[in-house]
């Protein structure tokens, strides 16, 4: 009797209920959030880097586009939040030249060239900064946001940041006999030279609640790559190599941290399909991105870590599609599994 196989009928999907251009559209509005708080303090400076951005994706994406789309492939977002998620992972002081090459590179060679939204095996955005990394590495000196231990130091206290702490210790910590040490809100209102994403902190918290909230990622994405890196960092101490005496919030709230936990690691486009391999590659880039930020000194360790996990999830995928079309049971894809 020939043996019979059953087969998936449709090979493993994202099951995420809000449209792919409703996510485009409002990834960018969280993004812009936070060019806008980093654009208070820095005379403007972080929206040039954005609006740049946003300029050279649309147009790269118009030219290789338009003859067969017309304009309409613009309004599905994918090239306004490619840009300004790049924004993000930029430091605000850098030249408007650098950021318009790499937007461009992240469109027409990451994205485009392996066949355009959904095909990429890369984050266009994380291409487009490796790119600007790699080719001009000077302009990333100032990416650097100073930790607490330096802002109490230094006495170099952002005056905001500095009542809040005052009005935090006198009005509510007190009660519990706990004192939040000076420096810490500082890095929600941070104005010194840095990377955009740190200098608009407070503002991407807000942005990534509303995602998270409507259901654009999966939250259990962030909390599972912030739980592992925290556990790493306090467990091994950071930089100072004592155990257990790590400062797991500086290293959470710096680094470009929540950009990576909320919007490149719960990226469904260059992600795996399976919730056991999405956790894996999650928890990879956790372990990752803590070696390459306090073992390698590297501050934006986070993103060398997610764009490594990225390479390695086309033969992820290969394994899933391979255990979909092979296995002997019903051609339908347990929802528990998607």
């Amino acid at each position: 009797m020939p043996e019979q196989k059953m087969i998936f009928s449709h090979k493993p999907q994202i099951s995420i209920s809000v449209s792919s251009t409703a996510r485009m559209w409002l990834v960018s509005l969280c993004a812009f959030l936070c060019v806008l708080q980093s654009a208070l303090s820095d005379e403007g400076r972080s929206l040039i880097v954005a609006f740049t951005s946003f300029f050279s994706a649309v147009l790269i994406e118009l030219l290789l586009t338009c003859k067969k789309y017309k304009f309409k492939k613009i309004f599905d977002g994918s090239a306004a939040a490619t840009a300004m998620i790049l924004s993000l992972l930029l430091p605000n002081q850098i030249h408007p030249v650098y950021v318009f090459f790499g937007a461009a590179f992240a469109v027409a060679v990451v994205k485009y060239s392996f066949g355009g939204l959904g095909s990429n095996w890369l984050n266009p955005a994380l291409g487009g900064w490796l790119f600007i990394r790699f080719s001009w590495p000077s302009v990333f000196k100032h990416e650097n946001m100073p930790s607490v231990s330096e802002i109490s130091l230094s006495g170099d206290f952002n005056s905001a940041a500095s009542s809040i702490t005052d009005f935090l210790n006198s009005n509510i910590l007190q009660a519990a006999g706990v004192q939040l040490p000076s420096g810490y809100v500082d890095l929600f209102l941070a104005s010194s030279p840095g990377i955009i994403t740190d200098r608009g902190l407070f503002a991407l918290l807000i942005g990534t609640i509303i995602i998270t909230a409507i259901g654009i990622n999966r939250g259990w994405i962030p909390l599972v790559f912030l739980s592992v890196y925290g556990l790493l960092i306090q467990m091994a101490g950071d930089v100072n190599g004592v155990l257990w005496n790590g400062d797991m919030l500086y290293g959470i709230f710096s680094g470009g941290t929540i950009a990576a936990a909320f919007i490149l690691s719960a990226e469904p486009a260059s992600s795996a399909k399976l919730k056991g391999s999405i956790l894996l590659t999650v928890v990879l880039g956790a372990i990752l991105s803590w070696f390459f930020r306090y073992k390698c000194m590297e501050y934006s360790g986070c993103f060398f870590a997610l764009a490594l996990v990225n390479c390695i999830t086309p033969m992820i995928r290969v394994i899933e599609d391979k255990f979909f079309l092979s296995g002997k049971t019903s051609d339908k894809i347990p929802e528990s599994l998607i």
